[in-house]
């Protein structure tokens, strides 16, 4: 078997053995390829794998993201998507030889952050992943002819309003494109653990909506200068409301949208997909039991590449000192770092001093952008403390300024 590189030629065979491995067909395609989720991939950094007779049986890619980590530093990242091995195919070594592979030729680019989203949650962990982002879905109940109300003290002036000279304005989708890109390009470089959108996955419709290009209504927020600074993106059927995405450059214009969506006529329930387990919204409701939570999941994987250029690059918020111990089994690598924190930035060297955390790589890359405290690792036995207080401290130095959280499907 060979694992080769892709190219421009190659896309039509990478997207038929991709779907072929999900036992799925390929949608037809728009003339120009565009509307489909595949005519983003980046075919020079794919990957197949060919048998010995030139027969494709897997495939892998990576995108050019910027990933926002703590502090608001933006960082390149690769974004690791259309991994699949058909199903004849499977459990002889084809999928971690591609990811060997992919591993490989992203340092040799001199990347030093990978990022994914798992399609199963056991695959991942060996190969170095760890879960760093999470999400659900948030379902408020309204009863026939009252709209969820918002608390007094927690809301705008009214529904759909920051402030008495903002607005919300409701547009098609086809009519604001530019709207979301320029919107949501603001949001995510505030954002830790969100991810860039190219310009061309806006042209090309290349994702879920409201990226994709499908029927759907945009409440645009403005600010009192008429700027657009939120949005949120929805369809209704059969009294339910669903929610896309909601992007807020605060948490004022989040509570106004949000307060629109609820005031919504014709609506018996309006699901928000893809909130943060953290969002404030139920304490926001006048009755907390009308919000109820589902598909709570991981969203993002972050794997470190290169750990000492990794942790120096995002921002730190506390002064401190940890020597970590880091196990990278799938690469065969075992190193320990001296991780060093003064005023904001850190120092991460090799050293021989005895560690305070002894860990695997991919628990690293859960701990990495501040959304999984490394003492719940500690206490379900996946991180070890070598001193009482290490996971205490590990806790503080790891905090970031934001909780991460990740919208961008790919």
């Amino acid at each position: 078997m060979e694992i080769r590189p892709t190219t421009d030629q190659d896309l039509d065979v990478f997207v038929n053995t991709l779907h072929a491995a999900f036992g799925l067909y390929p949608d037809t395609p728009n003339g120009d390829g565009g509307g489909v989720w595949w005519s983003a991939i980046e075919m020079d950094r794919g990957l197949l794998a060919v048998t010995a007779d030139g027969r494709p049986v897997g495939t892998a890619a990576a995108y050019s993201f910027e990933l926002t980590l703590p502090g608001g530093i933006l960082a390149p990242a690769a974004g690791i998507s259309a991994v699949g091995v058909l199903p004849s195919h499977r459990r002889q070594g084809v999928l971690t030889a591609m990811m060997r592979h992919q591993v490989t030729e992203l340092r040799a680019r001199g990347e030093f952050l990978g990022v994914l989203l798992a399609s199963e949650a056991p695959i991942y962990g060996r190969f170095g992943y760890g879960p760093a982002t999470y999400t659900g879905r948030i379902t408020v109940e309204r009863h026939p002819g009252a709209p969820a109300a918002l608390r007094a003290h927690g809301r705008a002036d009214a529904p759909g309003t920051s402030s008495n000279s903002s607005s919300v304005e409701v547009m098609r989708r086809a009519e604001c494109g530019e709207i979301l890109e320029e919107v949501y390009d603001r949001y995510r470089r505030a954002q830790p653990g969100a991810l860039s959108r190219p310009h061309r996955w806006w042209a090309l419709g290349a994702g879920q909506p409201p990226v994709a290009q499908a029927p759907r209504y945009v409440a645009v927020h403005r600010d009192a200068d008429g700027v657009p600074d939120g949005y949120a993106s929805y369809s209704l059927s059969d009294g339910t409301l669903t929610v896309d995405e909601t992007i807020a450059t605060d948490d004022a214009v989040s509570t106004a949208l949000i307060g629109f969506l609820l005031g919504h006529d014709l609506v018996t329930q309006v699901a928000f997909k893809h909130f943060p387990p953290w969002h404030p919204l139920r304490w926001q409701l006048a009755d907390f039991r009308a919000a109820k939570v589902s598909s709570d999941s991981d969203w993002l994987w972050v794997r470190l590449l290169d750990v000492p250029r990794a942790l120096t690059a995002r921002g730190w918020f506390t002064d401190g000192e940890l020597v970590l111990d880091v196990d990278d089994p799938f690469l065969g690598e075992h190193h320990r770092y001296l991780l060093t924190v003064r005023r904001g930035k850190a120092d991460c060297v090799p050293t021989d001093r005895d560690p305070d955390l002894s860990l695997d790589v991919s628990d690293l890359g859960s701990i990495y952008l501040g959304g999984t405290a490394p003492s719940t690792l500690v206490r379900a036995g996946q991180i070890r403390a070598h001193r009482s207080d290490a996971a205490t401290l590990a806790d503080i130095l790891f905090h970031a300024d934001r909780h991460p959280h990740c919208l961008h499907w790919f």
